[in-house]
């Protein structure tokens, strides 16, 4: 008789040539017998997303933990609707627009818009859904299927999205308008379905974003076919920046957009930049001082386990990766190493920074020193390839329990240039320090180290301004978290900003929060 072990090694077979083999997220009843799947749930193997459809789970994640269910959302919905409609359905026009515009945030509420729809609610895990309405469909030429979600294309959504979405996605808006090249991209729809009081709104956003020449040629063609059109404006406000019509992307528009959007936030709430220090060898000397809180804070916060000994161990030299093998195979060990090499190539940038050099070009000429310097260790010691040390992720990454989904790695060519130089061009320290951290995790730029290498940067840009290098408790995480979290998914950078400022004014009565 089979142990209960085999058993499990059994139903994780099977599970996995689903994964493997067929690629398999969202996995149906049918693909996998009771007996495994009953196994297979009761070790967390398998998580029940709906009747009958399943993910995969992490049988280590914690209850509550939404991890396995946000990093599954997109493609659990892109089979579980082509199984349920084949090819007749799309997602909601406003949907539709934030996709093309970038945002791949998980929604709390998918609309799907399909003819056999029922009109009902299908509740999915930890309070997302899927509304299914029943509607026709556009003609099929105009639909379009990204990432097998099936969806408007970008003229259409422009049209058929909602007068509301100009008010509270004006980001997402914006930088997807400033991918349209020409009228013509939209004029045929327009004039097709005698869309008047559209084609007033969409010339009024054009000329708010500074395609006058868009809005000019949508006025013009729709009198000419003798329709009578009022230009309005949808937005709330002026285009608050340029925006770049060169690109077929829009992730620099955006990354703009909402740079412009947040930085008023932040200055409302951090204190007065002192100005450079005088003497900046006291200020170097402080910042080697708090070494050891800073690395047992920032290190804690990514789930190492490591001790002030530990710590102090690598920062003294007693440490050989050669010679010992429990400082080699020690994940920890390596984790603390390398903060402390990564930590003396920021000293190195601080030096330029406080001798007056621009801070945003620094860490653009330096921020990949910092990054090699802090997975060096678990190179040499055979955890990580050499080539992790290549530079920017070449793989989609997700982030434990947040329904922010990070930029795709294309998205990177334009992202990282764009965050560097509105930090080079920023000039509030304070602005440089809140927005360049947020960004740079927004961005996610690397398949790890993305959390150190953010306050990395902000105690660079904090620097820059004069203010002291600030450390972020381990204690204070979860608030952390939901504060970064708030500002990804909901754009309001308030609860960050304010969580920051408090730590930095601390710092600046000389009572820092961080302790050991």
């Amino acid at each position: 008789m089979a142990t209960p072990g085999e058993k499990l090694a059994a139903s994780l077979q099977i599970l996995r040539d689903l994964q493997e083999d067929q690629n398999i997220v969202a996995i149906k009843s049918s693909e996998i017998n009771r007996t495994h799947r009953e196994r297979l749930m009761k070790s967390g193997f398998l998580k029940e997303v709906s009747k009958g459809w399943y993910i995969v789970s992490n049988p280590h994640e914690a209850a509550g933990d939404t991890t396995s269910w946000y990093t599954s959302y997109w493609q659990f919905c892109s089979r579980y609707l082509k199984d349920k409609y084949g090819d007749s359905y799309c997602i909601s026009a406003d949907q539709s627009l934030m996709i093309h515009a970038g945002n791949r945030t998980v929604p709390t509420q998918l609309i799907i818009r399909a003819l056999e729809a029922s009109n009902k609610v299908i509740p999915l895990l930890y309070k997302t859904s899927l509304l299914e309405m029943k509607s026709t469909l556009p003609y099929m030429a105009d639909i379009v299927e990204i990432n097998g979600i099936r969806m408007l294309p970008l003229h259409s959504a422009l049209i058929n999205c909602s007068t509301a979405m100009f008010e509270r996605n004006a980001v997402d808006v914006r930088a997807a308008m400033a991918l349209v090249q020409d009228a013509s991209e939209i004029l045929g729809t327009l004039l097709e379905g005698s869309h008047t009081v559209v084609a007033g709104r969409l010339a009024g956003a054009f000329r708010n974003i500074g395609r006058d020449r868009i809005a000019d040629d949508i006025l013009k063609t729709m009198k000419t076919a003798d329709y009578n059109v009022r230009e309005t404006d949808p937005f709330q406000s002026k285009s608050p920046v340029a925006l770049s019509f060169r690109e077929r992307s829009p992730y620099a528009n955006r990354i703009k957009l909402m740079w412009d959007e947040l930085r008023k936030v932040v200055i409302k709430y951090f204190p007065d930049e002192p100005g450079l220090p005088k003497d900046k060898e006291k200020y170097l000397e402080v910042v080697e001082q708090i070494y050891v809180i800073d690395a047992y804070h920032s290190l804690s916060i990514e789930r190492y386990v490591v001790s002030v000994e530990l710590i102090e161990k690598v920062r003294t030299g007693d440490w050989d990766i050669k010679g010992n093998e429990n400082d080699k195979n020690h994940r920890n060990a390596m984790a603390a190493r390398g903060y402390w090499q990564a930590t003396q190539a920021v000293k190195k940038s601080l030096g330029k920074i406080l001798e007056g050099d621009n801070a945003g070009k620094v860490a653009d000429d330096d921020h990949r020193d910092w990054y090699q310097e802090l997975f060096a260790p678990s190179v040499v010691s055979g955890i990580l390839k050499a080539s992790d040390l290549a530079g920017y992720r070449t793989n989609q990454v997700y982030i434990s329990n947040s329904l922010h989904v990070p930029l795709n790695r294309d998205a990177l060519r334009d992202a990282m240039p764009t965050l560097f130089e509105l930090l080079e061009n920023e000039t509030s320290a304070a602005v440089r320090a809140v927005l360049g951290h947020f960004i740079f995790v927004y961005i996610h730029p690397y398949m790890d180290g993305n959390g150190r290498m953010a306050r990395f940067l902000m105690n660079v840009m904090l620097a820059s301004g004069g203010f002291p290098w600030t450390v972020i408790p381990v204690e204070e995480r979860d608030p952390y978290m939901a504060a970064l979290e708030s500002a990804s998914v909901g754009g309001n950078i308030e609860p960050f900003t304010i969580f920051l400022s408090k730590l930095v004014s601390e710092s600046l009565k000389g009572k820092p929060v961080a302790k050991i």
